[in-house]
């Protein structure tokens, strides 16, 4: 039992030990506790990174962390991350300060310890080489034999030197750049060791002669040199509309009118309003304005009277048929409400034109005395004449006719008849059968 928990106790050791030391491998935390510190690397922050700047630490050399603290700020061309700690530990030396730029991903920013390690007797690892990119490798492996290096040494003659690009055959004009350059163009730049003052001394086929990344790929020999400007040309073409293959329609010519042809379709006549008439006589009226005036010496004229007669009469009229809903009528139609019993009626606006009946119409006929003449007989009997009665017309109005009965109308659209009616009717039998409500 003994050997088989020594046995267990050794595997668990050996899964650890390699477990921390590919952490270490990865720069996310440090190595156990040997009395040593561990290389803090730069960490890879994206399959794609390659190197990276290092804005600013949150730590100092001597600072504890804990895992999950943030250690330093990392930027890229393409964002800026902020790096955690994985493990518990102290920062013991940082070896890659504020502001590093250009530091490839593997070479050593940091040292770190852990927890409890004295600095001051801590042994300080050696700086571990960075891997170092392929391009050394290929180069390394593309480097020409003795036997090959004849045939290629005339080519050498008539290619110019990869190390100096040239401007031949490279279209736009080289100009500086006023414009900030693209973040692409400035990645090119940087990766092929070009100085930003190079920018000014590359043709540049952009809009207002700004740098493209095509630009700075043709002048370094990656894409042929009339790529950029080919380019450039297709997207000035592709970016107008052409107009070239569209015709212009001719106006259609109107029709030659016949004069001898009829007379086109008269436009529809509006309709004419219609006029309701109703007579009403005005004797009450008279009556109860004399007692009025006799009783409390108060004199009312007629035009009041009828003011308030029409004023009562608009009440609670039917709805009319050109009016257009309302807001509200809507609402309640939705709802249901306009079939309620009340809901179909509205106050009207209605003034009435009164008008009185011709003088002709009112002639009455009275009685005139007229002396006969003698007849024969009369005179041979002895017997006296005298005079008779005779029925004549007078041209004498009957005394207040013409105040008495009076004609009130109102003009309305076609389809409100009935409403008119209505209104006519309650002034007529306001007036002519209970004058005394108007009074009050």
């Amino acid at each position: 039992m003994a050997s088989i928990a020594t046995a267990c106790r050794q595997s668990v050791r050996v899964a650890r030990r390699q477990l921390r030391q590919n952490g270490v491998a990865r720069a996310f935390h440090a190595a156990p506790a040997s009395l040593a510190a561990h290389n803090f690397t730069m960490p890879a922050l994206s399959p794609t990174m390659t190197e990276g700047n290092i804005a600013s630490w949150k730590v100092k050399e001597g600072d504890s962390f804990v895992a999950g603290d943030v250690l330093l700020e990392i930027e890229t061309d393409k964002a800026q991350m902020d790096v955690e700690a994985q493990d518990d530990g102290i920062m013991a030396k940082i070896t890659q300060g504020d502001g590093a730029k250009g530091v490839a991903v593997g070479v050593r920013i940091a040292v770190v310890a852990e927890p409890g390690d004295d600095l001051s007797t801590l042994e300080i690892p050696p700086e571990e080489s960075a891997p170092q990119p392929k391009a050394a490798d290929s180069k390394s492996e593309d480097k020409p034999t003795p036997s090959s290096q004849a045939p290629k040494s005339s080519e050498a003659t008539t290619k110019p030197s990869s190390s100096i690009p040239s401007t031949d055959g490279l279209g736009g004009k080289a100009q500086k750049q006023t414009y900030p350059l693209y973040p692409s163009v400035l990645h090119l730049l940087r990766e092929n060791g070009l100085p930003k003052e190079e920018a000014d001394k590359i043709p540049a086929s952009g809009p207002n002669g700004r740098l493209l990344k095509g630009d700075v790929l043709a002048y370094l020999g990656r894409v042929e040199k009339s790529y950029p400007v080919e380019q450039s040309k297709r997207i000035s073409v592709l970016g107008h509309l052409d107009l070239s293959n569209i015709k212009v329609v001719q106006p259609k010519k109107e029709p030659v009118l016949d004069k001898s042809a009829p007379a086109a379709e008269a436009l529809p006549v509006e309709e004419l309003d219609t006029e309701i008439a109703v007579p009403i006589s005005l004797s009450a009226v008279l009556a109860c304005q004399k007692r009025i005036q006799d009783s409390i010496g108060v004199f009312l004229p007629l035009s009041t009277f009828v003011a308030r007669a029409t004023e009562l009469a608009n009440d609670n009229l039917p709805r009319s048929r050109t009016a257009k809903p309302s807001a509200d009528e809507l609402f309640n139609a939705v709802l249901g409400l306009d079939k309620v019993a009340g809901t179909n009626s509205s106050r009207g606006r209605f003034v009435p034109q009164v008008t009185a009946f011709a003088p002709s119409s009112f002639r009455v006929t009275k009685p005139v005395a007229s002396k006969a003449k003698p007849d024969v007989m009369d005179i041979l009997s002895g017997k006296k004449t005298g005079t008779r009665a005779i029925k004549a017309t007078s041209a004498v109005a009957g005394e207040g006719a013409i105040a008495s009965v009076n004609v009130f109308s109102v003009s309305v659209p076609k389809g409100d008849e009935r409403r008119a009616k209505v209104f006519l009717e309650r002034v007529k039998s306001v007036l002519e059968v209970e004058p005394g409500r108007l009074v009050l």
